[in-house]
């Protein structure tokens, strides 16, 4: 078979060798290939390798020279909350100030605000500042994503924010992939009743199942918001009805959150600030992903994930930006790679498996993406980097240079070209 487009001059190619989860150690074995080329035929790879490739083109071939950049697998972004109305700049003084969250959410901040703001905004408003969004991670090289509902805390609103996010799956390059968070936060109406508001949700799973909005439920397992006993009423339903469960876990307080996802075979438990020893362990013994979000404690100047910790214990980790309005406004997704090396003591190979592969594991897509292989997706990166070091150590800047979606070039010269 010859080649649509085929890619030469690449002075490294990156990826991870193993079949996912890649758990521990393992997150280190990624092949790099010097001298490399990778070809493809329409949207999937049908080769790659180093030296010679004369016998894969012809004259209908697209030839590019890569310069001697480097090439990566698309990343994946495997946390975020996309669609959302408004922003919370107002608060950032009061942050530094040192204004507890609970006095900005009595003065009609927090949470609530961007709830306001999402229920206030129209579909194409919705609509317009998630696809600007998007752009900017595709910048940065991103080529999939999963994005949650969340601000709307009533059905409509959420069923909004998921249609939302399922036109732009189909218009945008960078695929989507759905969560239901319904149970992100009480919404001032139920705070006195708030078993009422657990067993809307659980009713309201049935209406997200049959519309196919989503693929996953989240629930923000914390203390003052969903504890153990409503989050493992919500995700058991869940999945008895086909949804699979995530969790946001353990972000303040040791609450046993990951040890209950890993219970119900929750495909991530998220951000693990403070998760415990005990739940480290099991996640090592278990195919559940950490995933952790570096650039929250960064924002909020918190504690950081106990990475090294996770990894040299065995379990399979991956790292996302959380991109939200309240506690990571960035859709950098390098700065947050970069955090992960500076703040989380993570190795760049390490960065790369957790930013590519294992996100693909736990989002259900790592038979057609997340790494390069032949068969799967042509998604993949053109960096302006020496090697996968420099690109972790050099932060703070966009080092792409161009993006391939389905092999069809999307970013061109650090440009929109779709």
């Amino acid at each position: 078979m010859k080649a649509s487009l085929l890619i030469h001059n690449i002075s490294h190619l990156y990826t991870q060798a193993n079949t996912p989860p890649v758990k521990g150690k393992k997150m280190s074995d990624i092949i790099c290939l010097d001298n490399a080329y990778l070809a493809c035929n329409e949207a999937k790879i049908i080769a790659f390798g180093s030296g010679e490739y004369d016998q894969l083109i012809d004259e209908k071939t697209v030839v590019i020279d890569a310069n001697g950049m480097i090439l990566l697998p698309g990343l994946i972004d495997s946390h975020t909350h996309l669609v959302h109305g408004g922003s919370r700049e107002d608060e950032f003084a009061l942050k530094l100030e040192g204004v507890p969250y609970l006095e900005i959410l009595k003065q009609g901040g927090g949470i609530l605000s961007t709830v306001q703001k999402t229920k206030a905004a129209s579909f194409k408003e919705l609509y317009d500042k998630a696809k600007a969004s998007l752009d900017e991670m595709l910048l940065y090289g991103v080529t999939t994503i999963e994005a949650k509902s969340g601000y709307g805390l009533d059905l409509d609103t959420e069923i909004k924010q998921l249609e939302v996010a399922k036109k732009l799956n189909h218009d945008h390059p960078i695929d989507i992939v759905s969560t239901y968070l319904g149970a992100h936060a009480y919404p001032e109406e139920y705070k006195d009743n708030k078993k009422a508001f657990v067993d809307k949700i659980i009713n309201d799973l049935e209406t997200i199942k049959k519309l196919d909005l989503a693929k996953f439920v989240d629930v923000f397992c914390e203390e003052g918001v969903f504890g153990l006993q409503e989050t493992e009423a919500i995700i058991s339903r869940a999945k008895e009805i086909g949804l699979i469960p995530r969790l946001h876990a353990d972000e303040m307080h040791p609450l046993g959150g990951a040890g209950l996802g890993i219970k119900y075979q929750a495909a991530s438990v998220d951000h693990l600030m403070a998760v415990s020893d005990q739940d480290i362990m099991k996640l090592a013994e278990s195919d559940t992903i950490a995933n952790l979000l570096p650039a929250t404690s960064f924002f909020l100047n918190k504690a950081y994930a106990p990475a090294r910790k996770l990894i040299d214990s065995g379990a399979a980790v991956a790292v996302s930006s959380d991109y939200n309005p309240g506690s990571t406004p960035s859709e950098n997704f390098q700065l947050t790679l970069q955090i992960a090396g500076n703040k989380l003591r993570m190795l760049p190979n390490e960065i790369l498996t957790a930013s590519t592969i294992n996100p693909a594991y736990h989002l259900g897509v790592a038979h057609d993406r997340g790494s390069i292989a032949i068969g799967k997706n042509a998604d993949f990166v053109l960096m302006k980097a020496s090697n996968i070091e420099y690109l972790i150590y050099h932060y703070g800047i966009n080092h792409t240079a161009h993006v391939f979606k389905n092999g069809v070039m999307v970013v061109k010269d650090r440009q929109i070209c779709y």
